[in-house]
């Protein structure tokens, strides 16, 4: 097994033992939590350039490096409804997109039809990557805050519900957008792939 693909397993493996201590009540758990996500994300930076520096892409790494991204986003995702920081409903539709754009791609991928991503979900990967970053540093904060029962926790007592839930849907916006414009750019491909 080369580099790339160890390190995507990794990150792969490391989604639900990052969910598990970011849900649990205690600030030194939600920081782990917080250093595996961070660890997590580290991981996609490095496979990504040590497979183009030395051109080591296999098919392996094509098909699971996306879905491991998908997989540690999603996690996060669920983690925030369980701690009611944002709606469940934004989230079922990115998740939802996510994998089935994803697997659309992976079969098509099989078939050896490549469907190359667009502008619209360099966005969408920009700005769900924003809102769980925003979230996430704002859990370890508050958490930190409480740990340590500081005066400053007031300052950040806010309806953070409301807030997160507007970045989130419209993250879901340009999520669902997105898939809109894979399947009407890339129709003729895809219905070649569904035969």
């Amino acid at each position: 097994m080369n580099m790339p693909n160890a390190l995507t397993l990794l990150r792969i493996a490391l989604a639900p033992v990052f969910m598990f201590f970011i849900l649990i009540e205690n600030f030194y758990m939600k920081l782990v939590g917080l250093s595996l996500f961070v660890l997590a994300a580290l991981t996609d930076l490095a496979d990504g350039y040590y497979a183009r520096k030395y051109n080591v892409i296999t098919g392996f790494g094509r098909f699971m490096d996306p879905l491991a991204d998908k997989i540690l986003v999603s996690s996060a995702l669920i983690s925030f409804i369980a701690m009611h920081y944002v709606s469940a409903l934004p989230v079922v539709l990115i998740v939802g997109r996510e994998f089935s754009i994803t697997g659309l791609r992976l079969l098509s991928a099989y078939k050896g039809v490549v469907i190359p991503p667009t502008y619209v979900a360099k966005l969408k990967t920009f700005l769900q990557m924003s809102v769980v970053a925003i979230i996430m540093g704002y859990i370890c904060l508050i958490s930190a805050l409480t740990h340590f029962e500081s005066s400053a926790l007031d300052m950040f007592k806010f309806d953070h519900y409301f807030y997160f839930s507007i970045g989130l849907w419209l993250t879901a916006v340009v999520t669902i957008w997105s898939g809109v414009d894979y399947v009407v750019k890339y129709f003729h491909m895809i219905r070649t792939v569904l035969k």
